[in-house]
């Protein structure tokens, strides 16, 4: 029962046999109603109230810039299902020119080379978009699109009278495979504008209604989709909270032209506390060059919380990545065409097996007491937790010296699954 939540998430991981499990993480429905982490360094049973009513989604937790940096392929396709089902809820605003073309790259990961007929009646029954009725058609002529033609070769006509006077002869090959798809999709993903941009509702000093963000580069202010103003983590000295108002406390040569401390106010204490932890995680894993170390606790009148983040900095992920071979392990995707070669859609492990099972020798760990739902890795997802928290007089979370690597992995995944 004082298992903490690095067991659980642990244990999902490793069912998965996912490397670059730092991206990812496991969300949960709080008692408030707010979408939180669960902490790793924290007991379970300290974080849910009610076990047997909890559904964990995994899924991806940071967003990072660049999907080049994504080293395994198991990595890159849960990112992709993480783009799907942002697409499918309207979570991931873009134009329809660049809806159509994500989609059709996920009908050629799932379906293959393009067949009008076979497009038709998947389109029909498979929702990949809110308003996907008047995209079909574009969504089709870009599928068959993705077909790769190789170099020409030279063929000797008979009627040529030498090798100067010959025959061009092209031979179309199928189209890119899943894993060539996913790459392509995630290219396409990270430049748009609002990738990787989870809202949170606030509003400012003069009670204008805005969203605040988070991403790798720092603090971001948003007006709907549009973003008015942003606070990259050079220019802040410290994020903390104040019951449910957010503070941001510059640099002393950034706040001469400006205020000193920008204040937000959020719709709950709850969800003040969510929305800072995410920052001050994003903070750690992106610009930190290792895990921050715990301080020791106070003996006596200790404020605030020792929350802070807990694994491998991105850094470490990407300097362990240049050391270590690439892993080749195969998996099973989602779905898979069968005209696709066996090889590119074999299965070991089955994501789609019930990663409940696994979690099941989890809870029987814990006794009677506690039966936790696992998702393996939701189509949704949206960032939040991390750091140093204060109860009611929010303690500043001091930035480190920033040390931050200037490549940046990207993008996220999905996959869900409730327990039987």
């Amino acid at each position: 029962q004082k298992s903490c939540g690095k067991g659980l998430f642990h244990l999902t991981c490793s069912h998965l046999n996912l490397a670059e499990k730092e991206y990812f993480g496991l969300e949960f429905r709080s008692q408030a109603g707010n979408h939180v982490w669960l902490e790793p360094l924290k007991p379970i049973t300290k974080q849910v109230k009610n076990p047997k009513e909890v559904l964990f989604k995994f899924m991806v937790k940071f967003f990072p810039v660049d999907p080049g940096h994504l080293r395994e392929e198991l990595t890159r396709y849960l990112f992709t299902l993480q783009i799907k089902k942002d697409l499918a809820l309207g979570r991931l605003p873009c134009s329809d020119k660049s809806a159509a073309l994500l989609v059709s790259l996920l009908l050629q990961s799932e379906l293959g080379d393009f067949h009008e007929e076979t497009d038709q009646k998947h389109l029909a029954t498979h929702r990949y978009l809110p308003n996907q009725e008047h995209l079909d058609n574009k969504i089709m002529h870009y599928h068959r699109k993705h077909r790769r033609l190789p170099a020409p070769k030279p063929t000797p006509n008979a009627c040529c009278r030498g090798a100067s006077h010959c025959r061009l002869s092209v031979r179309v090959s199928s189209g890119k495979t899943p894993a060539e798809s996913d790459a392509q999709l995630l290219d396409v993903a990270r430049k748009l504008e609002m990738f990787g941009i989870r809202p949170h509702p606030a509003s400012d000093g003069e009670g204008t209604q805005i969203n605040l963000a988070v991403t790798p580069m720092g603090v971001l202010v948003l007006r709907g989709n549009t973003k008015i103003n942003t606070f990259n983590w050079a220019k802040i000295r410290k994020l903390s909270f104040k019951r449910k108002h957010f503070l941001i406390k510059l640099h002393a040569n950034i706040a001469a032209l400006r205020k000193d401390t920008l204040e937000f106010a959020m719709a709950s204490r709850d969800a003040c506390k969510a929305f800072w932890k995410t920052c001050v995680e994003y903070h750690a894993f992106f610009r930190l060059s290792e895990e921050p170390k715990s301080k020791p606790k106070a003996l006596l009148c200790s404020k605030g919380s020792s929350f802070r983040y807990s694994g491998r900095t991105q850094r470490q992920l990407l300097e362990h990545g240049r050391k270590g071979p690439l892993r080749s392990l195969p998996f099973e995707r989602k779905r898979c065409a069968s005209r696709y070669d066996e090889r590119q859609c074999r299965s070991s492990p089955d994501l789609l097996t019930d990663v409940s099972k696994q979690v099941e020798e989890l809870r029987l760990a814990y006794g009677r007491r506690g039966s936790y739902c696992a998702a393996a890795i939701a189509h949704a997802s949206e960032p939040t937790l991390d750091a140093a928290i204060e109860p009611e007089c929010g303690r500043a979370a001091l930035l480190p010296p920033s040390r931050s690597s200037s490549a940046f992995p990207l993008l996220w995944a999905a996959l869900e699954r409730e327990r039987a």
